[in-house]
């Protein structure tokens, strides 16, 4: 009764704040163009679009920046939707740019669109079928790419008013490649460092002196890879820097932050349990700074997609041409930084719990990983030119963790069966060998199972029985993932084919 009290109080205010929005949007085209003509009524509808497009990436793809944080218990629910509504708007504020691409990732060819017209209706119908999906995908609790929304957009719109010759055929195949790209190069690289952070802290006999000199090593290429990434990513549109450069200043960032966090690890390590809950607090405030900047560098790029449609009309109706740079005014910028606060916080929680608990369990360790491999896979895919969508690889990351721990778990089982199996039949044996093999470290693990194996010939077996999963084993929700997977695919089909009818519908009004 309670839950549904605040949710319906949650609702009440989310309408009121959408309702001034919306309507110091309207106050504003009103007063400063008038909407007289078709061009006055289509400049004050893509305006409202605009705003609504942002409050959807706020509501949907904001949560990859923060849920693992959230999961991990670093942040609460309100602390995360505070800073990332902070930093999202600052980083669309501050390094969102002054010019943005009319034609999202170059999918068409804004010169065969035809008249000023037709591409101020087509903008318009890229812009709300990509915001009605996002809903859409939000709704079912499906975290998607805002960049394929909005270039699903463009390409139906685009298609219904030019014809097939309008689209850049090459660009869309880069598009799709990027749906197994993402996900892939993020799961490989969050596994990699779990699998890292295992061997050389969680698997050690004295954890927290072993976390006192990793956790140090690990925060510093932390600092590496977002001091990179914010160069080269969040202020982009602001400061044109080359990778070279913007490693070298990341890296001298990072080892100035490796010798001045270095002591004080090491305090707050001297003061844990050897647990592994203990050593998890260690990781606290770096994952706050990982939402903090990943949502700077999410506003400074993903605003654009919001803004970016709507800038194209302001400029088509200003200049009375079609341009492939468009400037940004100011009040257009603001309507997408309030719009993806707004968003996150009325209707980001949803997708927040998701990529933070349901998919797969998070400990503040793992969502480390998580944010690393959203940052380095980010930076690698750039500097190789392949497209990656910064959802697809933060849910990609968190599939990675969760299928290392299934792998890991199954191995240990097994090894532990192998034990049993090997000393069953004498009780004083068994408990020894268990105990040896608790207390070991990772060499001395591997040297008894295979000391084991070895003498029971029990490798094949061992290896066979790995490959599937038991249902008890399983730390990944199979249906959620899928779900997840059906709405990457479908994304960009059906947010074209919702453009292209919207298109046809916009043209005869």
């Amino acid at each position: 009764m309670q839950n549904n009290s605040r949710g319906s109080v949650n609702l009440w205010a989310a309408a009121v704040c959408g309702l001034i929005y919306f309507g110091l949007i309207a106050v504003f085209i009103f007063s400063e163009y008038g909407v007289s003509g078709n061009h006055g009524i289509m400049l004050l509808a893509g305006a409202l679009v605009g705003g609504y497009m942002a409050m959807n990436i706020g509501a949907n793809d904001v949560a990859n920046n923060v849920g693992p944080a959230v999961g991990s218990g670093a942040l609460t629910l309100t602390a995360a939707i505070a800073i990332a509504a902070l930093f999202e708007a600052a980083g669309a504020l501050v390094a969102g740019g002054g010019v943005v691409s009319t034609i999202k990732s170059g999918i068409i060819d804004p010169s065969l669109v035809g008249s000023t017209d037709s591409f101020i209706s087509l903008m318009l119908a890229a812009l709300l079928a990509g915001a009605v999906w996002l809903n859409i995908a939000t709704v079912l609790g499906a975290p998607v790419s805002t960049t394929h929304s909005i270039v699903g957009g463009v390409l139906g719109a685009g298609l219904a008013a030019g014809g097939l010759g309008v689209a850049n055929w090459s660009t869309l195949a880069a598009i799709v490649g990027s749906w197994v790209i993402s996900p892939v190069l993020g799961g490989i690289i969050a596994a990699c460092f779990l699998y890292f952070i295992k061997r050389r802290i969680t698997y050690q006999p004295r954890m927290a002196e072993a976390a006192a000199r990793t956790v140090p090593v690990l925060v510093a290429l932390m600092v590496w890879a977002f001091a990179t990434y914010l160069i080269l990513k969040g202020v982009k549109n602001v400061l044109k820097v080359e990778f070279v450069t913007a490693a070298a200043v990341g890296l001298a960032i990072a080892i100035g932050g490796f010798f001045a966090l270095r002591p004080v690890i090491a305090r707050q390590a001297s003061n844990l349990e050897n647990t592994k809950a203990e050593v998890n607090t260690l990781f606290t405030w770096p994952l706050i700074f990982a939402a903090a900047l990943l949502s700077f560098a999410h506003g400074s790029n993903d605003v654009a997609n919001a803004i970016g449609p709507l800038a194209a009309i302001h400029q088509a109706i200003e200049a009375g041409t079609v341009a492939g740079k468009a400037p940004i005014p100011l009040w257009v910028m603001l309507i997408g930084a309030i719009g993806i606060s707004l968003g996150l916080a009325f209707f980001g929680p949803k997708l927040i719990r998701t990529v933070g608990s349901k998919i797969t369990d998070l400990d503040r360790m793992r969502a480390f990983c998580v944010a690393m491999s959203a940052a380095i896979t980010v930076i690698i895919a750039s500097q190789l030119g392949l497209p990656v969508s910064s959802t697809h690889t933060a849910i990609g990351a968190i599939f990675g963790v969760g299928f290392l721990r299934e792998f890991l778990k199954r191995q240990h089982a097994h090894h532990l069966q192998l034990i049993h199996d090997s000393h069953g039949e004498n009780p004083t044996s068994l408990q020894q060998v268990l105990e040896e093999f608790h207390d070991a470290s990772v060499a001395g693990k591997v040297a008894i199972i295979r000391n084991l194996e070895a003498t029971t010939g029990s490798r094949f077996k061992l290896r066979t029985a790995s490959k599937q999963p038991q249902p008890s084993e399983a730390l990944v929700e199979r249906a959620l993932m899928f779900r997840i997977i059906i709405a990457w695919v479908v994304t960009v089909p059906i947010s074209g084919l919702l453009a292209a009818g919207l298109y046809f519908v916009i043209s005869l009004l």
